[in-house]
């Protein structure tokens, strides 16, 4: 892309309901799976009349979406591929993502003026196989997470000016090269590769000496085992000038299978942290730390840039453990506009939240502010101190105006 000044924010959407939260919270594009041929197959994920709305949600927006067809195929998996590329042009779709040669043909095939994304699975690590992808027809190439700053940046020099730059820049990392593991087709007969991924890389391992079954030692010296394979999470918000630097014109966020609020929070401060680089990197010098506390709100392992600056050494890693880090509570999404005669919205509820607690406001547009839960209501109108079931159907009192779509959360004490 010659126009250097354009930064595409591109963010998951496992579902109808988050597609509208990343769009709504800032995203340029979305990301999106079908029922088939995309490698989330446990997400929620589209059907055709879903898709359908979905993308007339975001054409109305001024936001693109694209559709995933990732997978490795076999065989019998181009059966049907064909008229289901055909159906994704005639519903709107801006674009397909696309890893196998195979399912790239078909799709040049079916649909020969849909743009065409060559995914992460494609191993992108130099410009010779970029430029080739170009030839083929490609519009963009997803460049693999183990390049570096320096590398993508050599990719951009030698690839078409027209030909557009991909890159994971928040998220989980997959222990195996750009996401192509046999782990877990072989610990547990789940294709990675189709969509099917056990996530063996997050189990605790121990080790077991031949003449000794059932003795289990630890692989490092701690009494709890280790999880040897458990990469921290991604983030280079505090490093957008290098990535514009080096060419990069779609900033990727990983997670299909996370939480709206989880989209929301981190889709919210990447546009904020993008808005304020490209209108006066000393503005977005001033907030950084800012910036790392608000994606710090979301549930998250530890932050690692990864591969960016060099190869990773044993910091990358999380041995103790495989949960998360959430010092924040998702507890409510506003359901409906805010009521000016009674100052009150209805709310569903996500996690347990009481009259008395002080909460966070999380605007889709604007800062987020401080208010205490003074009064609730239930769906029969009776006045509760406690929401504590889930998706419970709330009216709450708020003292100043919310929108639908603005989401709750409170601070994990």
């Amino acid at each position: 892309m010659s126009d250097t000044t354009k930064i595409e924010l591109l963010a998951p959407a496992g579902d109808l309901e988050k597609l509208k939260i990343a769009v709504l919270y800032g995203a340029d594009a979305v990301y999106i799976g079908g029922e088939a041929y995309g490698l989330r197959a446990k997400a929620k994920n589209f059907d055709l009349d879903k898709m359908k709305e979905g993308i007339e949600f975001a054409h109305e927006r001024g936001a693109k979406v694209y559709v995933t067809a990732n997978i490795f195929a076999h065989n019998n998996d181009f059966e049907g591929m064909a008229e289901y590329f055909k159906e994704i042009e005639k519903i709107g779709a801006d674009g397909l993502i696309i890893s196998d040669l195979g399912v790239f043909a078909v799709a040049k095939e079916a649909v020969p003026n849909m743009e065409i994304h060559v995914s992460t699975q494609a191993n992108n690590t130099n410009y010779k196989s970029a430029s080739m992808w170009y030839k083929l027809g490609a519009k963009r190439v997803v460049v693999a997470r183990e390049l570096s700053i320096e590398e993508i940046a050599d990719v951009r020099k030698n690839i078409p000016h027209n030909m557009d730059i991909e890159a994971f820049v928040h998220g989980a990392m997959c222990i195996s090269y750009s996401g192509r593991c046999l782990l877990s087709n072989y610990l547990s007969g789940r294709d990675a590769n189709k969509g099917a991924c056990s996530h063996p890389c997050r189990w605790k391992y121990h080790l077991v000496e031949e003449t000794r079954p059932g003795e289990y030692m630890p692989v490092v010296e701690n009494e709890r085992g280790t999880y040897i394979y458990n990469s921290k999470d991604l983030c280079m918000i505090t490093h957008i000038p290098d990535l514009v630097k080096a060419g990069i014109m779609s900033f990727k966020i990983e997670g299909r299978m996370k939480t709206p609020f989880y989209v929301g929070t981190v889709v919210k401060t990447y546009r904020e942290a993008i808005n304020d680089y490209l209108k006066d990197p000393k503005l977005y010098e001033s907030k950084l730390d800012y910036y790392f506390e608000e994606v710090s709100k979301a549930s998250h392992r530890d932050f690692t840039t990864a591969f960016y600056y060099g190869k990773p050494d044993g910091e990358q890693q999380v041995y103790t453990n495989n949960t998360y880090i959430r010092d924040y509570d998702f507890i409510g999404m506003v359901e409906d506009d805010y009521d000016e005669e009674t100052g009150c919205a209805i709310v569903m509820q996500r996690n347990k939240f009481v009259v008395g607690e002080e909460i966070e406001v999380l605007p889709a547009v604007g800062q987020a502010w401080k208010m205490t839960v003074e009064k609730m209501w239930n769906e029969d109108g009776a006045s509760i101190e406690s929401a504590p079931h889930p998706q419970q159907i709330l009216k709450v009192k708020f003292p100043k105006a919310v929108k639908k779509y603005d989401m709750l959360r409170k601070l994990v004490k």
